[in-house]
């Protein structure tokens, strides 16, 4: 079967269906109409069912928008089950002005599309929509095909897998919810990062005081606070939290070129920490201040600050105990007491990283499939961000492989303005699948016991 062929012939649908998909605002936040998240699932089921999946179901769990449920039976009795997964829900579009056009009216860019979601994660589920097209239904393995509505938000979905393991049975699961390093370089991307916060505050007076009649003696919350924030990090700006794990990365990583212009570093501010940007990223700590209560600049009075809070998000080694990694976290402020001051810490959510098995026959088919997809190697990466259901997914299926592979790439912009993905990615991410999952049952049928 020429792959690359029925791909190329599949692709002006794949499009047409991508962009009606993507038109869909489907953001499943709170404070956003419930219909176009509906609209969306009933579109993806839809799209399913005429692909050839015989099996197509809707999932309802508390709280949260439904899920579509899509199975094929493995076509013999030795051959494999692959599952597949994705969502249809997508990030908020943002401050609309920072949108080069509507962020929910698909518009053409030089090789691809513009439409917030079109990446993450719409283009994803449109290749596994053209995988099963392409084989007209009957793909050479049995396919379990789950496709979220509330991913982005976080949902019941997550510990749902392992309540219910028969249903979730495979051998080898795919989770296209990322992509390549680079467009045009063949990713897997075997870790990613977990995930915590907490919330640090310091309380020093009962309310403001003149900062000319008692600045000097009295204790400045604000100040107390950013001494304790300036001792996660060390001159270079490593974390230096004790108990926090850091590793070297063997992979691929971005170049300091290319990282500066993707992250929109100003040309004369040097990046933080050491060692490579593998490292950093993605086998080592992460501590960032993202929220800081404390008097605004346009409307400061001259008074000693009694009250300040600051909120840490907290990114850590794949293998590492969330617990863990937040109590290590916790520990190092509590013992920080700037000026003799104590501080008072409130840990908040965590979340599991996860790093691959690799090695196995569906790795190695992974391997196969996306060189032949692209006609080169293939990098392998990991991934500060994080896939809440794919921990869940390992817990129900814990003998199966996970490979993580899609059609976004690290320009897409994702959750950012003009979000993009390419049409080539798109395409060549097809084939991918049916490469994969050609060489999988292969494999698969010859290690099979006679």
């Amino acid at each position: 079967m020429d792959l690359e062929a029925k791909a190329d012939a599949l692709m002006d649908g794949l499009r047409a269906d991508l962009e009606r998909l993507t038109a869909i605002p489907s953001v499943a936040f709170p404070g956003h109409p419930k219909e176009p998240v509906l609209q969306a699932h009933d579109f993806v089921a839809d799209l399913l069912r005429d692909a050839g999946v015989p099996v197509v179901e809707r999932i309802d769990l508390p709280d949260t928008a439904p899920v579509v449920w899509g199975e094929i039976p493995p076509p013999e009795p030795d051959a494999p089950t692959v599952l597949l997964y994705g969502h249809y829900d997508v990030q908020p579009a943002g401050d609309p002005r920072l949108w080069l056009s509507p962020p929910f009216e698909p518009t053409p860019v030089p090789g691809g599309l513009r439409a917030r979601g079109v990446a993450d994660d719409k283009s994803n589920v449109m290749a596994q929509v053209g995988m099963v097209r392409l084989y007209g239904g009957r793909p050479p393995v049995g396919l379990k095909v789950v496709i979220e509505g509330q991913e982005e938000y976080g949902s019941a979905v997550d510990a749902y897998p392992p309540t219910d393991p028969e249903r979730f049975a495979c051998d080898a699961m795919v989770i296209a919810d990322l992509g390549n390093l680079r467009p045009g370089t063949p990713t897997l991307t075997t870790g990613l990062r977990g995930a915590a916060e907490l919330t640090v505050e310091v309380r020093t007076l009962a309310e403001p005081r003149h900062s000319g009649e008692f600045g000097g003696a009295a204790p400045d919350a604000l100040l107390v606070l950013l001494h304790a924030l300036a001792s996660l990090h060390d001159a270079h700006g490593d974390v230096v939290v004790p108990g926090l794990r850091r590793d070297p990365w063997p992979g691929a990583a971005f170049s300091e070129e290319e990282f500066r212009d993707l992250a929109a570093v100003h040309d004369d501010v040097p990046l933080l920490g050491s060692g490579t940007l593998g490292e950093r990223l993605w086998s080592g700590p992460a501590v960032t201040v993202i929220g800081l209560d404390a008097p605004a600049v346009d409307h400061a009075a001259s008074a000693v600050v009694p009250y300040a809070r600051a909120r840490l998000n907290l990114r850590f080694h794949p293998l590492q105990d969330p617990h863990d990694a937040l109590d290590a976290l916790a520990r190092h402020l509590l013992a920080q007491r700037p000026f003799g001051v104590p501080l008072t810490v409130t840990p908040g959510g965590t979340g599991p990283g996860f790093e691959a098995r690799t090695g196995g026959p569906a790795y190695r088919a992974a391997l196969t499939a996306l060189e032949e997809a692209w006609g080169t190697p293939v990098s392998y990466v990991a991934s500060g961000a994080s896939i809440p259901l794919v921990n869940g997914l390992a817990r129900a299926a814990p003998q199966a492989e996970v490979l993580l592979f899609g059609a976004e790439d690290s320009l897409c912009n994702q959750h950012g303005p003009n979000e993009r993905v390419l049409l080539s990615e798109l395409r060549n991410t097809v084939v991918a699948l049916a490469a994969f999952v050609r060489e999988y049952a292969a494999d698969y049928r010859a290690a099979a016991p006679r």
